[in-house]
């Protein structure tokens, strides 16, 4: 129909009054799901589907399509980048077919194959949860190996290789001026589409995971909060880095947050490293030291 609103045509038809027996049918009842989502981002152009380029979500809804006949959006808790992992990325969509949690599981994954995503859980969900706007809290941890000067033969594609090492304590100590409520311009993206660029950090710190077989050292930056900005967390680790490598002091990522200037904090550190752990849609409690971020 044109958007001028005129009436189109009635090929002759005459219209007849209405009766009791015409009344309109029922709209289809549609269930809603919640699903749990682990990919590796290296090979795609980041979630968001796109023309003529791989996606996460654009492979998903090929896959339902193919499950099921029906033509669906996925909607997600949060975008990532071209080349970010997911451990536990959150989505919902709505089907029309009855269906149980296992053959949604199930099917879906038999038509995603060989991708390397997985739909690791699939829950029935009421009306008006949503992936994105219900979510309460999101955990990220960005690895980085270093302290290896030869590159990684393996894994690779799932970390920051930094061939010097770091200093954990010092840019731990850093980082504890990013914690809680700023504004974060300094460290946003240029093409950031939030409205405002204040947002409460609840944990930032790096941990060392000591039980990695692969030589080298293998730290982990945790990042929790409830939202963050476009390409924040790894400019968060580029930045932590130039302190680790003891080219900055932890005094000045103070000055470069108050500066409100993205061209005075560190460089963006790659999108391998990135990976999107968990979304909790539970109110949330104030993180508390020794809160293990996997649990």
């Amino acid at each position: 129909m044109s958007d001028d609103n005129t009436t189109p045509p009635n090929d002759g038809i005459i219209d007849l009054p209405a009766t009791p027996d015409d009344k309109p049918a029922p709209a289809a009842k549609t269930q809603r799901w919640k699903l749990t989502i682990e990919y590796d981002g290296t090979d795609f152009a980041g979630w968001q589907r796109q023309d003529n380029v791989p996606s996460v979500q654009g492979s998903i809804e090929a896959a339902i399509e193919k499950f099921c006949g029906e033509r669906v959006t996925v909607h997600v808790a949060g975008r990532t980048d071209a080349g970010v992992h997911a451990l536990g990325q959150v989505a919902h969509i709505d089907l029309m077919r009855k269906s149980d949690e296992k053959t949604v599981r199930d099917a879906i994954n038999f038509h995603l194959r060989p991708l390397p995503i997985s739909i690791v859980s699939a829950e029935a969900a009421a009306d008006d949860f949503h992936a994105r706007f219900s979510a309460t809290w999101r955990v990220y941890a960005y690895r980085i190996l270093c302290n290896r000067r030869a590159a990684p033969a393996m894994g690779g594609r799932h970390v920051w290789h930094h061939s010097r090492d770091l200093d954990i304590d010092a840019m731990n100590k850093a980082a504890k001026h990013l914690i809680g409520t700023h504004d974060f311009t300094s460290f946003r993206a240029a093409e950031c589409q939030a409205k405002s660029p204040v947002r409460s950090l609840e944990r930032l710190e790096i941990t060392e995971d000591k039980s990695h077989p692969m030589l080298g050292r293998h730290l982990v930056m945790w990042a929790e909060a409830r939202s963050f900005l476009h390409h924040q967390i790894r400019n968060f680790a580029g930045t932590l880095a130039l302190v680790g490598e003891g080219k900055w002091q932890p005094e000045e990522v103070k000055a470069v947050l108050e500066a409100r200037d993205r061209t005075k904090a560190g460089p963006m550190a790659p999108a391998s490293g990135l990976h999107l752990v968990r979304v909790d849609y539970a109110p949330r409690a104030t993180f508390q030291q020794g809160l293990d971020s996997l649990s």
